[in-house]
Parts: structure tokens; C-alpha cells; sequence
């Protein structure tokens, strides 16, 4: 079977050279963006309710663009002005780079990892001293805390925003060739608007270990996986399997 339809369960990219406008392109496929979860924000009165005061922390651990949005969010809504001094602990350079919404980059205190959690621990553990706030969602990773702890510096998780399935019922009787998952949550929103769905002919692209690992607990087979040494991004583990399924063809 020909790979002609491909729902991506992400919103749409924003930047015009995106890959997969290129993949889209190339090999004549058609991809749709569909968020399968959504994140909704935990307002001011809940926060404290963590026992969290902003003027605590001397440092911000920031794991997403979401968190930064609802770290500043949930500044505004307390009032809290944050200090210049305060310094930014950003998972990857994205995020860094999607801090400059909030701050002039070149005037903070900013330190970035490479792309996983455990390469930002060095410039942490730098800085040990400091009092570490981690303002993360519901469904934060089980091996940020283990890491951190780790560490032994002082921090202290907070929830400022929650994940929250997307409704998928338009999508009921919409057929894709390719269904690509980012996290687990996904795998989950699947079931959870689809709980009779039945996977036969449909491939499944996961994105990381703990997505396939999801996938496979209910029992959905992983036709396309990334990243690998060979396809270290998923749009070009999706082109390997459009070609290779195509020259069967």
C-alpha cells in the first residue's frame, strides 16, 4: 500500500522551511497536524498552594517552551517582578533560544544543555549553591527529579501547567497511513477518544524510548522509530519507510 496520508499528532510548524513542508513536498505524501494533548495552566492560587514563593529561588530549570511560558505567566499573575540576577538553566538550546520572548538574552544569566536532561547536570552541579525552582507539568519525566536529586542541590518541583487530552471525535472516521506520536500522552489520547481502535494496516512513528514503550503496552506495533544513527529526526524516518514501501510497489 502506497503511503499517501500522514497525521502528525503535533500542531503545525510555524517556520516556513519546516522538514516536514519538504517532506510533503518530495515524496508527494499528504500530512496533517493534529495536537493530540494540550496543555492548560495552573493559575496563581493553586501554585501557592505547593507552598511556592517565587522570591525563594535564585534559579529557574526550564525543560520546554511551555514551562517558560508559564513561568513568566504565573510571575505576572503573582506580581512578582523577576530579578535580573536570576539565572536560567535551559534544557536545550531551543528553549534558550525561545527565552528571548521573555528577557534580553545577552543581559541574564543563561546556561544551556545540549538536547537531554543529563547534559544540562555539569552547569547545574556548577552551580550548587543556588536555589533551584523547576516549574514543569503534571507529566514531567520520571528521570528529571532522579537527576536532580542526584545532584543534591536544593530545588523543588512545582506543576504550573497540566497536560490534557485534545478532543479527536472530528477524526473518528478520517483514515491515515501514518499515525507519529511525540510522548506517551499521545499514545494515551489515542485510546482515550479511540478506545476500540484497531491498528491492522495503519503504521505507527514513535519519537523516543518512552513512546515506544507506550505504544507497545497497548499493544500497537512500532513500524517507524527515531531517532537512530540513520534517521536521527523523524521526518527522515519517515522518508526512509515512504521510499522503501514505495519501491515495492
Amino acid at each position: 500500500m502506497k503511503v499517501k496520508t500522514i497525521l502528525v499528532s503535533q500542531p503545525e510548524p510555524k517556520i516556513e522551511n519546516s522538514p516536514y513542508f519538504d517532506l510533503q513536498e518530495k515524496q508527494k505524501v499528504k500530512i496533517d497536524f493534529r495536537p493530540f494533548i494540550h496543555v492548560e495552566g495552573v493559575d496563581a492560587k493553586e501554585i501557592r498552594l505547593q507552598k511556592v514563593d517565587l522570591k525563594n529561588y535564585t534559579a529557574i530549570v526550564l525543560t520546554s517552551r511551555n514551562a517558560v511560558d508559564h513561568f513568566f505567566r504565573v510571575a505576572e499573575e503573582m506580581r512578582f517582578k523577576v530579578p535580573d540576577t536570576m539565572k536560567y538553566f535551559c534544557q536545550s538550546e531551543a528553549v534558550a533560544y525561545y527565552l528571548q520572548k521573555y528577557v534580553v538574552y545577552r543581559k541574564r544569566k543563561i546556561y544551556v544543555g545540549k538536547r537531554n536532561f543529563a547534559e544540562l547536570c555539569p552547569l547545574i552541579k556548577k552551580y550548587k549553591d543556588e536555589s533551584f525552582l523547576l516549574p514543569t507539568t503534571d507529566k514531567l519525566k520520571p528521570e528529571v527529579p532522579e537527576i536532580l536529586n542526584e545532584l543534591n542541590v536544593n530545588w523543588k518541583k512545582a506543576v504550573f501547567y497540566r497536560t490534557v487530552i485534545s478532543d479527536l471525535s472530528d477524526l473518528a472516521d478520517v483514515y491515515y497511513d501514518i499515525l507519529v506520536f511525540f510522548s506517551p500522552s499521545g499514545i494515551d489520547s489515542l485510546f482515550h477518544n479511540f478506545p476500540d481502535f484497531k491498528q491492522n494496516e495503519t503504521c505507527i512513528a514513535v519519537f523516543g524510548n518512552t513512546t515506544i514503550k507506550a505504544a507497545e503496552a497497548k499493544g500497537l506495533r512500532v513500524d517507524i522509530a527515531a531517532p537512530t544513527p540513520e534517521t536521527p529526526s523523524m521526518t527522515m524516518a519517515l522518508e526512509k519507510h515512504i521510499k522503501e514501501v514505495n519501491k515495492k510497489k
